[in-house]
C-alpha cells in the first residue's frame, strides 16, 4: 500500500476577522485541533471545556503561539445551562458575539445495552445530544439578535448511521445530533444562519487510546479505506470548510469524514 499519510495544509485566512466559539476544546482531540485550525485561518477563538486545568493550559499554549488577543477561554460544562449562557455571554462581551460556533462536546463509553444503566445512558445523551441542543439554541439566539448571520458546525459520528456493539447510547446521541442539525438548519435559514455537521469515524487522540482496547482500535483502523485512522486536524479541516464561505450554500448537511458512510 502506498503511504497515505496526509500533509498538513497551511492556513489561508478563510476566517479572518471572525469570532469562533468551540466547546470541549481543551484536549488533544478534534476540539483542540479545531481551535488551532480556526486560529490559523485568522479567527479569534473562545474555547470552552468542563476541565478547568486543561482549559487553562490549552489557552496558554494557543496564546503563546497566536497572541493573547486571539484566544480566550471560559469553563463550560455543556450539561449546565447557566455555564452555556455564560460562554456565549463572554463571546458577546469580548467580540460582540460569535460568527462561528463549533459544538464539539461529546461523551462516549462502551456498554452492552442489556447491562446498560439508566445513568450510563442518560450521561452520554446529556453531554452529547442535550449539550449540543443547549449550545445550538444559545448560538441561534445570538445570531438572531445580532442580525448578521452565522454558522454552526456540530460534531456527529458515523455511528449515527452505522451500528457498533456496545455503542447504543453514543450512536443514539449522534443520530440525534444529525437530526437536530437538519431541523435547526431549516429554522435558522430565515435569519441567515447555516447549520451543518461532520461525521468522523476514527480520529486518534490520547483519550481514545485510553478508553478503547488495542484490539478494537486495530479492527476499526483496518476498516478504513486508507488503512489508517484520521488525524484530529483532518476533521478540523472539514469543520473549517463548513465554517467558511466556501460552503455558503450548504445547510442541514452531515459530511462524512471517512469512507464509512452507509
Amino acid at each position: 500500500m502506498t503511504d497515505n499519510k496526509a500533509q498538513y495544509v497551511p492556513g489561508h485566512a478563510l476566517l479572518a476577522g471572525r469570532t469562533a466559539v468551540v466547546t470541549a476544546a481543551a484536549g488533544a482531540g478534534i476540539g483542540g485541533a479545531t481551535a488551532r485550525r480556526l486560529l490559523e485561518e485568522g479567527a479569534r477563538v473562545l474555547i470552552g471545556d468542563a476541565h478547568a486545568r486543561r482549559l487553562e493550559q490549552a489557552e496558554g499554549a494557543l496564546a503563546d503561539e497566536f497572541g493573547p488577543d486571539a484566544v480566550a477561554s471560559l469553563v463550560c460544562d455543556v450539561t449546565d445551562e447557566t455555564q452555556v449562557r455564560a460562554l456565549f455571554g463572554e463571546a458577546e462581551r469580548l467580540h460582540g458575539g460569535p460568527d462561528v460556533v463549533v459544538n464539539n462536546a461529546g461523551l462516549g463509553g462502551t456498554a452492552a445495552l442489556v447491562d446498560m444503566s439508566d445513568d450510563q445512558w442518560s450521561r452520554v445523551l446529556d453531554v452529547t445530544l442535550n449539550g449540543t441542543f443547549r449550545c445550538t439554541r444559545a448560538a441561534l439566539r445570538a445570531f438572531r439578535d445580532s442580525g448578521r448571520g452565522g454558522v454552526i458546525v456540530n460534531n456527529a459520528s458515523v455511528l449515527g448511521w452505522r451500528a457498533q456493539a456496545g455503542q447504543a447510547h453514543y450512536a443514539a446521541a449522534k443520530a440525534g445530533v444529525m437530526a437536530l442539525t437538519r431541523c435547526a438548519a431549516v429554522e435558522a435559514a430565515e435569519f441567515g444562519v447555516r447549520v451543518n455537521a461532520v461525521a468522523p469515524s476514527l480520529a486518534m487522540h490520547p483519550h481514545l487510546v485510553k478508553a478503547t482496547s488495542a484490539e478494537l482500535l486495530r479492527d476499526l483502523t483496518a476498516r478504513e479505506a486508507f488503512g489508517r485512522y484520521a488525524e484530529p486536524w483532518e476533521v478540523a479541516n472539514v469543520i473549517v470548510f463548513l465554517a467558511s464561505g466556501y460552503s455558503s450554500y450548504m445547510t442541514g448537511e452531515t459530511v462524512s469524514v471517512s469512507s464509512r458512510h452507509p
